[in-house]
């Protein structure tokens, strides 16, 4: 690993002078995770390549804003989300919903075992639910993003980006036991 990221801190520094055979090798080693990334939030892959590019064309350009305190793929990976949502903002597919803060209140969920549906389900019913739903799953279970992140990201407030993934958890759940019935 150290290896890798002295490899990539040299391909930067490079990049940085302008070298365009390191921002090649930049691209090829990252464009297919930030392109699922990006595809994953717009659901669309010509939009999804269009940010993908654009976020790259950004980083390249405002690589010596780059501080090297989280790893350069997780800071490209902002850059992509950022693109994304400012993306379906434009578009007006991105509504938000407030949502009135509720007490989480435990209850006995019935049980239901997950482990017989395919991923491909998951990610069909994922894709099914409402934008801030989806968007805040996705950046919570695939990106790994925590309560906080999401909040920030999102531009919602701490407690909204809790109450918004459970409830997507929840729909999710839901969707996925019409799925297996």
């Amino acid at each position: 690993m150290q290896h890798t990221n002295q490899n990539i801190n040299q391909l930067l520094q490079r990049c940085e002078i302008g070298e365009h055979s390191a921002q090649l090798e930049i691209y090829k080693r990252y464009y297919r995770a930030m392109y699922n990334t990006a595809l994953r939030i717009l659901k669309n892959s010509f939009d999804a390549e269009d940010m993908m590019q654009e976020s790259f064309l950004i980083a390249f350009t405002k690589l010596s804003t780059f501080k090297g305190e989280v790893t350069f793929g997780s800071w490209l990976k902002r850059i992509v989300i950022n693109k994304c949502l400012t993306q379906l903002k434009k578009n007006k597919r991105f509504e938000e919903v407030k949502l009135e803060v509720k007490r989480d209140y435990d209850y006995d969920e019935e049980n239901v075992d997950y482990s017989s549906i395919k991923s491909e389900t998951v990610l069909e019913s994922l894709n099914q639910l409402k934008d801030n739903y989806r968007i805040a799953l996705t950046l919570h279970l695939i990106e790994g993003f925590d309560y906080e992140e999401v909040s920030e990201i999102m531009k919602i407030s701490y407690q909204n980006s809790r109450t918004t993934i459970s409830r997507a958890k929840n729909k999710l759940r839901e969707a996925l036991s019409t799925q297996k019935v």
